[in-house]
């Protein structure tokens, strides 16, 4: 019988990142199911405050130099690599000197939210599922986390639906309460429909902020997890609304073997 093989898009690892609750998934998750015999692969940004040198991240070459188009300019794809050694996994980083060579994730120094925030998302999320095509890896699950990974649903079930590595896989997306207050740059929709994307699979993103991103990805998710305590009620009770498998929140002690079972029932609903 064949290893199921999951794929985790995360917008926080620790410890390349502080530790939060997403964080904290995104290193322990991974490494739990793995450990209960699934293949496993686990990307995220290469924000420019995470600490190369002493993470040691290294350049991929085989998989880099792609160029991906964003908004009719090119953007260098680059593909970073490093190990968490405990855990016996490996991180992938997707790195582009124009959106990731800052040394803030989302927020310069004096708090402003990035303006191109837009097509940092853009870029992360299509250059993961780029780089998954280059490695040639068909994902049985791809579990995405935070709303830097909303538009992966989107992309799988529209822009990439067509492709035998992604047609048969089931996307899980994560809730947390990682919202911001300002709105994505106008164009957002604009940069999304030229990305072989029609304006009707995205009507829902007119209003660019973070509501609007969270429901998208849980309107083209198979299945959802509430990935925080106190979640915003109005995307709680949307997310209940859609009828789909819902995980309620786990705490630090269940969560692995939570998801795992969860992940085997939507891994049962594949075969009927």
């Amino acid at each position: 019988m064949k290893k199921a093989k999951v794929l985790y898009i995360m917008q926080e690892i620790t410890p390349y990142l502080k530790e939060s609750s997403m964080s904290h998934i995104g290193r322990y998750l991974p490494q739990g199911i793995q450990e209960k015999g699934r293949e496993i692969r686990t990307f995220m940004p290469r924000f420019g405050h995470i600490n190369e040198r002493r993470n040691q991240l290294h350049e991929v070459i085989r998989l880099s130099g792609m160029n991906l188009i964003i908004d009719d300019s090119d953007h260098p794809l680059i593909i970073k690599v490093a190990s968490i050694q405990q855990a016996r996994m490996q991180v992938y980083f997707i790195d582009n000197e124009d959106y990731f060579l800052r040394k803030n994730m989302f927020r310069d120094k004096t708090g402003k939210f990035f303006d191109d925030n837009d097509e940092r998302a853009i870029f992360f999320n299509r250059g993961v599922l780029e780089t998954v095509k280059k490695l040639g890896w068909p994902a049985d699950i791809i579990h995405c986390h935070g709303w830097f990974t909303g538009l992966v649903p989107l992309y799988i079930k529209k822009a990439f639906k067509d492709n035998p590595l992604f047609s048969d896989s089931k996307v899980v997306y994560s809730l947390y309460n990682d919202e911001f207050s300002e709105i994505l740059a106008p164009q957002f929709v604009k940069k999304l429909k030229f990305d072989k994307i029609k304006e009707a699979d995205i009507k829902g993103l007119k209003n660019c902020d973070f509501s609007s991103i969270s429901k998208v990805a849980m309107d083209y998710a198979d299945a959802i997890i509430i990935g925080a305590e106190n979640l915003d009620p109005v995307l709680e009770e949307y997310a209940r609304s859609l009828n789909k498998p819902l995980l309620e929140f786990q705490d630090k002690e269940t969560f692995i073997e939570s998801y795992n079972t969860f992940y085997n029932q939507l891994l049962e609903d594949k075969k009927d």
